[in-house]
């Protein structure tokens, strides 16, 4: 059977069961900014982003099919994904309400590349729109990256786990020495490893 076969006869699966599985796997949390036609700064949070290549550099994001910030994304044909930092809780908590002016007393400013990135984020990664493609009830969205930044003031990132927000150990918030056993986990291009 082929992805694309899915069938009436598949198992019914209980929706609030399944977000329990997956909330068993631990994410890091972003905000997805642009801006709209109006040149207001509009965005959501987002846990569902991911590396997806290193050549090219792309990454891959996975907004509702409803969402006003990505109809205003789809639009623009650029965004940032801001990475957010352990202390940014707040900042969370507002792109992820439904407050109509999320920006309303959040530290931001005007990239280069005229996108909004948001103060104290662990990182940016500043994207066009590579491709877009059908997930259901929400769409996967490719970025292309352009432009890259990290932050020198923040070193924990803001984890969410089991529909809480959670934190790494105090003494793992220092990246850990590169590991050329490990490079093949993100860059890995032949049929013959485990990925």
């Amino acid at each position: 059977m082929g992805a694309n076969d899915l069938t009436t006869t598949d198992p019914a699966i209980d929706p609030r069961a399944f977000r329990n599985v997956l909330g068993s796997f631990c994410t890091g949390i972003t905000v997805i900014t642009t801006f709209d036609e109006d040149g207001a700064p509009i965005g959501f949070a987002c846990q569902s982003f991911a590396a997806l290549s290193l050549d090219p550099p792309l990454i891959l994001f996975c907004p509702t099919k409803e969402s006003r910030s990505w109809a205003a994304i789809e639009k623009n044909g650029s965004f940032c994904v801001n990475v957010l930092a352990e202390e940014q809780q707040p900042v969370c908590a507002r792109f992820g309400s439904r407050e109509p002016d999320k920006f309303g007393g959040i530290d931001w400013h005007t990239s280069d590349l005229n996108l909004p990135i948001l103060d104290g984020a662990l990182a940016t990664l500043q994207c066009t729109v590579a491709n877009v493609v059908d997930g259901g009830d929400h769409y996967i969205v490719i970025g292309r990256v352009q432009a890259l930044s990290e932050s020198t003031d923040s070193d924990r990132p803001l984890l969410f786990y089991r529909g809480q927000y959670t934190a790494i150990e105090p003494e793992k918030s220092t990246p850990a020495p590169w590991r050329a056993d490990l490079e093949h986990f993100l860059t890995t291009t032949t049929l013959d490893t485990w990925l």
